[in-house]
């Protein structure tokens, strides 16, 4: 059935095997995500075979579907109306709000369970966690945690690059890390866990840059894509191509390159600019923006030419090969963007890949 996506499981064991090794040999533990995939059941068993010390996701509902032989983490700080899940459906779980901090520990009373806190800090990027130069602030949220005798807190960490860009460097990672250790100091705990962001962190990792005292890597992209994505480059040694779009065409004719009439904004309210490449071959496939980011696609056969989208239907130029006709099969590299929107779309049917037979 297509469209659909096929994950080739062997090379994305290989991925999480060779990350965990390379956080563990440098004395760090590893989140592997599952957020990108929506924790697919079949992915999100490799992640607990292939390592990993936790297994995170920043959806509820996504946990709720991860094994529960590792400690689950919740990425997303949450929502004070979700307190209950997040209890029921993770072991840890990132916090910012003092007012959701006080649900979260009611609910675990409720529950019966003693939950893991860990404090986010925002060390510039600007996205979630109290701005580490507010002191007043990150105290209140400690004691938040401590006020709690359900809650447990556990550590402290930060996000980068996610929304402001701002790469992980020796200064950022270094000043959370000497929050941990005020904060040990001022109240008597041990706060054993220091998570010193995702992906964009493996550039300092691999080169035994990340600060003594950072305990944790919690890792998307660079296992499923092999990405290092603090200095977007592939990393060597690493599977680049664990993911493969797969869409049908529809239709193939040769029209056009440029709209004939008076042109308005499109369906998603861009005016787009056509250049006149004179008649073309144009192929459609059955698969669109509502399934798939069009940019983040990278036709295997370098002859086809992506040029846009609608939300149910893929155009491309297939001037340059000639050979395909409607009902062929057209596949597909995807970028990080490209992966997300392709699993979180029913739409799209989800297959495999191993040594074994294929699987449907």
């Amino acid at each position: 059935m297509y469209p659909r996506i096929i994950a080739d499981l062997d090379r994305l064991r290989e991925n999480m095997e060779r990350m965990t090794a390379l956080c563990h040999a440098h004395g760090l533990t590893a989140a592997l995500v599952s957020k990108c995939v929506c924790a697919d059941a079949r992915i999100a068993g490799l992640m607990a075979e292939a390592g990993a010390d936790f297994l995170a996701d920043s959806r509820v509902q996504n946990l709720a579907r991860l094994p529960g032989s590792k400690p689950r983490y919740l990425l997303r700080v949450a929502q004070p109306s979700e307190v209950d899940d997040v209890v029921g459906c993770a072991e840890v779980s990132q916090q910012s709000e003092p007012c959701t901090v006080r649900l979260l520990g009611e609910a675990a009373a409720r529950q019966g369970k003693r939950h893991k806190v860990v404090m986010m800090i925002d060390m510039g990027d600007l996205r979630e966690g109290v701005f580490f130069r507010d002191t007043d602030a990150i105290h209140a949220l400690a004691e938040s945690v401590i006020a709690c005798p359900a809650l447990e807190l556990y550590g402290v960490g930060v996000n980068m690059t996610c929304f402001g860009g701002v790469l992980p460097s020796q200064e950022n990672l270094s000043g959370l890390v000497q929050i941990a250790r005020s904060l040990r100091k001022r109240y008597g705990l041990p706060i054993p866990f220091v998570s010193g962001g995702n992906s964009s962190a493996l550039t300092m990792l691999r080169a035994g840059a990340i600060p003594e005292g950072i305990t944790n890597l919690r890792i998307g992209e660079g296992y499923l894509l092999g990405n290092d994505t603090g200095a977007l480059v592939p990393m060597e040694g690493y599977h680049t191509d664990c993911f493969t779009l797969e869409a049908q065409l529809v239709e193939v004719k040769r029209k056009p390159s440029r709209p004939i009439g008076d042109c308005g904004a499109n369906a998603f309210g861009e005016k787009v600019e056509f250049p006149d490449r004179g008649e073309m071959r144009r192929g459609i496939c059955a698969i669109g923006r509502q399934d798939v980011v069009p940019g983040g696609l990278t036709p295997h056969d370098s002859r086809v030419e992506i040029l846009g989208a609608s939300s149910d239907h893929l155009i491309v130029n297939l001037t340059g090969a000639p050979d395909y006709k409607a009902g062929d099969v057209l596949s597909f590299n995807l970028d990080y963007g490209a992966l997300l929107h392709a699993y979180t779309s029913e739409y799209v049917t989800k297959a495999y890949r191993t040594a074994n037979p294929f699987i449907g």
